[in-house]
């Protein structure tokens, strides 16, 4: 994973690439317990301080449950079809998240919106620089149930209707 200097500068960073009518009601959580073994920690992302989907150390548990059975199973540790699982079913940890957001920091718009991992998707469709053509042209059932609601979020957010 990329090095960052400080969570506070990418959650700015994230922030203020938010398009305008999520500005100010879109934040991003991110806090690590440093004193627990394995500096557990937790990531969320809120609209107007509710949160529409946390990130936390548990998920990392599920994963690692996951890839065991996996292991017994064929004798490997990861798939596409592990990631694929834990994408529908939101199966990320906070690390996950942050990840996602480093990577998302340095690509160009239209990756991320192709990207496979949610995570970046949610970004890239909250993010200022996708236009509105662009927002309308994407493909609602190709995102994952939890990340639909972001892409609704930014289509309400623009006053965008899909019919027309």
């Amino acid at each position: 994973m990329k090095s960052y200097k400080s969570w506070k500068a990418l959650k700015n960073q994230l922030e203020k690439l938010l398009c305008d009518d999520l500005k100010g009601r879109v934040t991003y959580f991110l806090t690590r317990y440093h004193r627990v073994h394995n500096s557990y920690g937790r990531a969320a992302i809120l609209l107007d301080k509710c949160e529409l989907v946390c990130f936390s150390w548990m998920e990392m548990y599920r994963q690692e449950h996951d890839m065991s059975e996996l292991y017994k199973q064929t004798g490997e540790y990861c798939g596409k079809d592990l990631e694929k699982k834990w994408d529908e079913d939101c199966t990320y940890y906070e690390m996950d998240f942050l990840a996602a957001a480093l990577e998302f920091t340095d690509m160009h718009i239209h990756d991320a919106l192709k990207s496979e991992n949610s995570i970046i998707r949610i970004l890239a469709v909250m993010d200022r620089r996708v236009g509105k053509r662009t927002l309308q042209s994407l493909d609602e059932s190709s995102f994952t149930d939890w990340a639909r609601i972001f892409y609704r979020l930014r289509i309400e957010a623009e006053n965008l209707n899909k019919e027309g």
